[in-house]
């Protein structure tokens, strides 16, 4: 008979069995002693009877488990984790792929130890961090929503994709973005503008301290003065029209909600991309729309039904495209024109009134490029004027000559009076 090789727990328990057996300790003692009922240590002490020392020892000990996953289940997930594109899979995330993709249900646990089997996992002691006493969330969807951009080699240099614009609720995690050509203000704009069209106002955004939300301090002006001063970018000016209020972050560890999602968008959304054979921009954001954003928000979010919900809806007088571009002020001439970028704008004859010259007007440049003029409220018929013809520059004066006239006064008489004359005589008979 093949020889079992006991545990500690074993040994205990055979040990308070043999011991009721020898009239030592009661049937009950031996039961709390094993922490088991008074009937199962009689079933047990029958048994011993037959099996000896080994009743103690389970049953189903050296037996395959009946759940155990087929040998060639293992193999293929072992494959699939060797080919180029797994290379650098965690268990957890390659589990998740694995029941996505190809249909094997496996535990990341499970998968954990055939990986470190394998030689494709090394585990690491994970190492303690400097603790941030954290934030609590807020308590309503669309209260206060982090507002941040990631750059990152999101294609791994198949395409140039580099910046994620991404916006994620505080209270639930809830999360919408856009791949973008740069960090700069009509992209965020444009991500935002999208944002308000899905949810509605949300009560206030929380960013970092960067020149596209804030302006930076002149040269001795106090924090006072700049509060009083009042000025503001042009995303600060859309935000404040919308009636956004805007927070600001003097610290990665204060908006470390967005810090961390993008940490997990970094090694998640880098291996989907690449899994997906994503090459450029517009497949990547069609990867985010469809794919990514609605698995991340059911896997990652807290439902949204559960909590109530603090976005405003879009009134008729909040124009997105009037409020979300880049808005300057100029002021009418006389001849009821305008000058922006260069270049000059006449105001059509319909619209023009007396009491408009001298008067400032909005202008307004659209995320689509188009240009409009607002006086009053009311939108103006503008128009390019032509180019304006250079003066001619003015004609060179002639060259003064140097014997003669240099700068208005005669040099020829210099020294007349001091050089030597001719003898009286010489100069008759000449």
């Amino acid at each position: 008979m093949e020889r079992i090789e006991m545990s500690q727990e074993e040994r205990d328990k055979l040990e308070w069995l043999k011991r009721a057996k020898d009239g030592v300790i009661s049937q009950r003692e031996a039961a709390r002693r094993m922490g088991v009922s008074d009937r199962w240590v009689r079933k047990l002490l029958k048994r011993m009877k037959r099996q000896g020392d080994c009743v103690v020892v389970h049953g189903l000990r050296g037996r395959a488990s009946n759940r155990r996953i087929a040998t060639k289940v293992q193999a293929q997930a072992i494959e699939l984790l060797k080919q180029p594109d797994w290379h650098d899979f965690g268990p957890t995330f390659a589990s998740e792929q694995l029941a996505k993709r190809h249909g094997i249900e496996l535990s990341d646990e499970t998968l954990r130890g055939w990986m470190i089997e394998a030689g494709l996992w090394k585990p690491g002691a994970r190492r303690i961090e400097q603790v941030h006493c954290w934030r609590p969330r807020r308590s309503a969807f669309g209260e206060l929503v982090q507002w941040d951009t990631s750059e990152h080699d999101w294609l791994e240099g198949r395409g140039p994709v580099r910046y994620l614009v991404r916006l994620i609720d505080d209270a639930t995690s809830w999360s919408w973005g856009r791949f973008v050509e740069r960090d700069a203000t009509p992209f965020n704009m444009a991500v935002l503008w999208e944002y308000l069209e899905k949810n509605g106002r949300m009560v206030d955004v929380y960013t970092d301290r960067d020149s596209m939300f804030a302006v930076a301090p002149r040269a001795g002006e106090s924090e006072a003065e700049r509060a009083a001063a009042d000025r503001l970018t042009q995303m600060g000016r859309g935000l404040r029209e919308l009636g956004i209020g805007w927070i600001a972050a003097y610290s990665p560890q204060a908006k470390g909600r967005i810090e961390r999602s993008f940490l997990t968008a970094q090694d998640r959304l880098v291996k989907d991309l690449r899994l997906a054979k994503v090459s450029t921009m517009e497949a990547a954001n069609t990867f985010l729309e469809k794919e990514y954003w609605p698995e991340w928000n059911a896997r990652f979010a807290r439902p949204i039904a559960d909590f109530p919900n603090q976005h405003r809806a879009l009134t008729p007088t909040l124009e997105l495209a009037a409020i979300l571009c880049h808005v300057e002020s100029r002021v009418i001439g006389n001849d009821y024109t305008f000058s922006f970028a260069g270049r000059r704008y006449q105001i059509a004859r319909q619209d023009a009134q007396a009491g408009m010259r001298h008067q400032r007007l909005r202008l307004e440049l659209r995320l689509n490029g188009e240009l409009h003029a607002r006086y009053q409220q009311r939108y103006l018929n503008i128009t390019e004027c032509g180019a304006r013809v250079a003066a001619p520059a003015p004609a060179l004066p002639k060259p003064v000559r140097k014997d003669h006239n240099a700068g208005g006064k005669s040099s020829w008489m210099q020294g007349f009076f001091d050089r030597p004359s001719p003898p009286l005589w010489k100069a008759i008979g000449e």
